[in-house]
């Protein structure tokens, strides 16, 4: 007997974290549409997931000439609470306000049983909140549908990485509240579960010195009337990047757990002398035995974070970036190196996503 599928619709999609993790959480979850703006990012999605499910345009370019599939059991994705950044700020709100009516129509337009959204841990204070908020209250236009709002941290749930984000799981009235997922790992021992996994974990048989430089720009991957660079699987990603001398200096001078405030004078920049209390992440090393900070888009430069190696005077490479996310090997991305920084940076931890698809799918034995 061939089980009925659990049908998906991913907005907002990337690279495909979100999907990629409800795929591994249930052979019955079948993503039947996705939606993407950005064209590398939408490549990355086609290359992974198959031609003909992602369409790369706007929300709202896809409500006004995509059909619609016929059935959907659960919408997921979440607009982007930040960016923008060739906006004013007004501008700015009323994009991102934009944005989440748009989701909003599509929850009208395909009625899932279910929609899960995912964004920045303080999204509760912000105006997009808000709007669903009112819009699933007694008079709201979304009023058949009722959300519970949670900050879930995804090394709780199998992730080597502290990352702390808002999840929204929505149902509709007519059915109960499936709540959240428990965790499955933790960092208290007396919790009874499974430690949380460390960067030890999952980068500790990961090839020291990046060994993909020679496929890096080699390929083409045709994708909606352009030709873009790609498509490489998560392996073929262990590239290396060339550092000043200065740079391998630095490097070399901070400890194991060090950051920037462990260099010596002459090995100072100007502007960490003149501002001596920032961030004790900056230029700092990842911890060995511990999960990593968040992997955001610009891993790949130390001054942006914690993200130098261990063990090693480099920043860690975008293999090891989407390994800490939980790509597996055999995912695909296309576009240049900062393209799939950022496909990597904004994705939704895939074990994190499993975890919540896996407890969905529970509501549907």
């Amino acid at each position: 007997m061939v089980a009925e599928p659990i049908r998906v619709l991913d907005l907002f999609a990337g690279a495909g974290g979100l999907t990629a993790g409800f795929h591994q959480a249930d052979p019955r979850m079948t993503t039947v549409a996705a939606v993407e703006l950005d064209p590398a990012a939408a490549g990355s999605f086609e290359a992974t997931f198959g031609p003909g499910i992602v369409y790369n345009g706007s929300v709202s370019e896809w409500l006004s000439h995509a059909e619609m599939p016929p059935q959907v059991d659960i919408v997921v994705g979440g607009p982007p609470c930040q960016g923008f950044s060739t906006l004013g700020k007004r501008d700015e709100e009323d994009e991102r306000n934009r944005l989440w009516r748009d989701y909003a129509r599509v929850l009208l337009r395909v009625k899932p049983k279910y929609f899960v959204v995912e964004n920045v841990s303080a999204f509760a204070k912000s105006s997009q909140y808000q709007l669903f908020v009112e819009a699933t209250g007694p008079e709201g236009f979304l009023r058949d549908y009722a959300f519970e709002h949670r900050v879930l941290n995804a090394a709780d749930y199998g992730a080597a990485q502290l990352r702390r984000r808002a999840v929204l799981i929505g149902y509709h009235r007519d059915l109960e509240f499936p709540g959240f997922p428990a965790p499955t790992h933790s960092a208290l021992p007396a919790s009874g579960l499974p430690a949380h996994k460390t960067v030890a974990d999952v980068l500790g048989r990961v090839p020291k010195n990046p060994d993909r430089d020679h496929v890096s720009g080699t390929r083409e991957f045709e994708f909606g009337g352009r030709v873009l660079n790609g498509s490489y699987s998560t392996r073929d990603l262990h590239w290396s990047r060339s550092y000043s001398p200065l740079s391998l200096a630095r490097f070399a001078a901070i400890p194991a757990g060090g950051n920037r405030h462990d260099l010596p004078a002459e090995l100072l920049a100007r502007c960490w002398v003149d501002h001596k209390s920032g961030s004790g992440d900056v230029m700092g090393r990842l911890h060995r035995n511990r999960p990593s900070v968040t992997i955001r888009t610009e891993f790949f430069k130390p001054e942006k974070g914690r993200y130098l190696h261990p063990t090693l005077d480099r920043a860690i490479t975008h293999y090891e970036a989407a390994r800490l996310q939980g790509f597996t090997r055999g995912h695909r991305f296309v576009g240049s190196k900062t393209a799939i920084a950022r496909q990597i940076g904004n994705a939704v931890p895939i074990p994190l996503g499993k975890a919540i698809a896996s407890h969905l799918a529970e509501s549907f034995r």
